[in-house]
């Protein structure tokens, strides 16, 4: 006997057929979403290569032109230039849909280029979801200027005293000598010296130094020119000289050196002046309290590190100059 479908037996089949149809659109539209994204996100690494390319590019090109040149609008336009070029070199020109910009900001010891990139990302099943496309964007810096942050320095200073009037040491390769004449709160004479955590606003312990010198403690400070790095509390701190003929006997490393603070300050000496490399021979603690040792170089009036254009620096019209490097070289570096 044959049967004939009830009406609500359709009705059922009608809904089960368009349910079907809603649950087929979002999975489709759910796939499209995940094959996109994926497709979105190897086009943004893509731009990010680009752009950390391009970003570098402009920022050695600055450098170059800086140092033939001495002009800082010469070398500008030039790590403009070079960064856009260097983007449209790894398929992103400036132009249609794609959006290429190079920033130089000018620093106090140099610049950076900041490249920025946008593109957009043309979807094939996200379409379903009304997501025709979507922008991508990425950004890079990239920073040049002269080296000059003591990286490992030895947390000590010395006194600018040890240094005749053209920078010349008087303590060189042929003329070490042990250094520790009082070893109170900074140096009182160029054969002195005395201990610092770079923070000049607090007393120096001993456990702190320790580490420093063991390299279980790493400084990252930026220390300004007349700034006080001395000592609070006298220490001699007679535990740091065997540790400092442990760790660095024989190694080369950076000091800073102080001198004469400027009126009106709360200390009279004990203030950065600039660097100078050191090689350290050896060191004694007990009633000696020195360290042995010579000056590799001149001393170098120089800043701790690269940092933002003041606006004093720019009212003197100073931003974006490469000096000669403390140690000898230039940096040219991604900073983001």
């Amino acid at each position: 006997m044959h049967t004939q479908p009830t009406p609500r037996a359709d009705r059922e089949r009608g809904q089960i057929l368009v349910l079907f149809a809603l649950g087929l659109v979002a999975m489709v539209a759910m796939v499209g979403l995940v094959l996109d994204g994926g497709d979105t996100y190897a086009q943004r690494r893509d731009q990010q290569n680009g752009a950390d390319l391009a970003s570098l590019a402009g920022a050695n090109a600055y450098l170059n032109t800086y140092v033939d040149t001495g002009s800082i609008g010469s070398a500008t336009s030039a790590a403009r230039s070079a960064a856009l070029a260097a983007a449209t070199t790894n398929g992103y020109p400036h132009g249609g849909d794609i959006a290429v910009t190079a920033t130089v900001n000018l620093l106090s010891a140099g610049a950076e280029v900041k490249v920025d990139i946008t593109k957009p990302h043309e979807n094939s099943f996200a379409r379903v979801m009304g997501f025709e496309r979507w922008d991508v964007g990425v950004t890079a810096t990239a920073e040049t200027g002269a080296i000059d942050t003591g990286v490992g320095a030895a947390p000590w200073i010395m006194n600018i005293n040890a240094f005749r009037g053209n920078g010349t040491p008087k303590y060189d390769k042929d003329n070490p000598i042990a250094f520790g004449e009082a070893n109170g709160d900074y140096p009182v004479s160029g054969e002195d010296l005395a201990w610092t955590d770079f923070n000049g606003s607090n007393n120096v312990n001993t456990n702190e130094v320790d580490r420093i010198i063991r390299g279980e403690n790493v400084v990252t400070a930026t220390v300004g020119f007349d700034q006080y790095i001395g000592q609070h509390n006298q220490g001699n701190h007679t535990a740091l000289y065997p540790t400092v003929n442990s760790h660095l006997a024989g190694k080369d490393v950076p000091i800073p050196i102080v001198g004469s603070c400027p009126a009106g300050s709360p200390e009279p000496d004990g203030c950065f002046k600039g660097w100078a490399m050191f090689h350290v021979i050896g060191a004694s603690g007990g009633s000696d309290k020195t360290i042995t040792g010579y000056f590799l170089g001149n001393f170098i009036r120089q800043p701790l590190s690269v940092g933002a254009c003041t606006a004093a620096m720019q009212a003197a019209g100073t931003c974006g100059r490469i000096p000669d490097s403390a140690f000898g070289a230039y940096a040219v570096r991604l900073t983001n």
